[in-house]
């Protein structure tokens, strides 16, 4: 997917995807080594995006198996289209020399299967991103399902068949750790812990998507961030949501973060009833804009170094 390790920092980069050395690194190393990458953190830090950019920059296509409290094996790998399988039997039934065996065999082949994500990413001719996201919301039964694909790059079906990968995807697990991942999936991957961006790092972030604003308001978005983040509040903000507020404040027309524009931010700092309480509190939101000031300096700073 990538010639270099300097050539998956410039095109992360170009996706608008600032990652470390540290990151970068595992990245390409991942992508050469042929080895799923485990991402774990706290939600909204940027884990799923990363997929994302490693998709543009590689220009390939993301198949995101999305995890869910319940999910079976069918939604992730795929299962045999009854209805069609049974029009199918009608029309053949007409005939009057029909050999059923073969009919069988007809029917238990890949034109009959719909297939899943999981099926699809071994499917295409160029490597894609298998993304795995928020892998923790499902036991370890389901993990177990997973290993023979991230072991040998093949799903074994009932009636289909084993199908063997025709490119291996560039796997991506996600974890925002509601749950420990088994060791057996640990043992397969590659591991990066993602956590908030620091003040410096979302400003620049934050300057990639809004390059005609000022430094001060890149940095003013950072330190409101960090601040919002040390707030113990039930959802703190994540990166796409700062990204969100750095562009409705473009569209109020306004660079200036004060106190008395609570009421306004309100709905979109606050995405709990309990968040907004805390932050409807005068002398409180005043605090948190003081804090915000004290991070965004620290972030000019930090930047100018």
């Amino acid at each position: 997917m990538f010639r270099s390790l300097e050539e998956v920092g410039e095109r992360l980069r170009c996706t608008g995807y600032i990652a470390d050395s540290i990151a970068t690194t595992t990245v390409y190393l991942a992508a050469r080594l042929q080895k799923p990458l485990l991402l774990e953190g706290p939600a909204g830090s940027g884990k799923t995006q990363l997929a994302y950019a490693v998709a543009d920059a590689a220009d390939t296509i993301v198949e995101r198996l999305q995890c869910y409290e319940g999910i079976n094996e069918e939604k992730a790998i795929g299962k045999f289209d009854e209805p069609l399988q049974r029009l199918c039997v009608e029309l053949k039934s007409r005939s009057d020399s029909i050999d059923w065996e073969c009919l069988r065999t007809e029917l238990h082949s890949q034109q009959f299967f719909s297939a899943g994500p999981l099926l699809r990413a071994l499917q295409y001719e160029k490597p894609c991103v298998l993304l795995i996201d928020e892998l923790d919301k499902v036991e370890h039964a389901f993990e177990a399902m997973l290993l023979e694909l991230l072991s040998v790059w093949r799903l074994s079906i009932p009636k289909l068949g084993t199908i063997q990968a025709k490119s291996i995807p560039f796997v991506v697990l996600t974890s925002n750790e509601e749950r420990r991942i088994g060791d057996p999936l640990r043992r397969r991957s590659f591991y990066l812990r993602v956590e908030h961006p620091t003040a410096e790092r979302e400003a620049e972030i934050v300057a990639l998507r809004t390059p005609e604003s000022s430094r001060e308001f890149h940095a003013r978005m950072a330190g409101l961030a960090k601040a919002l983040r040390g707030w113990s509040l039930e959802k703190p903000p994540s990166v796409s949501e700062i990204l969100d507020l750095a562009q409705a404040l473009r569209v109020l027309g306004t660079e200036q973060i004060t106190a008395e524009m609570r009421d306004i931010l309100l709905p979109l700092l606050a995405k709990t009833e309990a968040d907004r309480r805390k932050l409807h509190l005068r002398d409180g939101f005043a605090s948190l804009i003081f804090d915000a000031q004290q991070y965004s300096a620290e972030a000019l700073q930090g930047n100018a170094v």
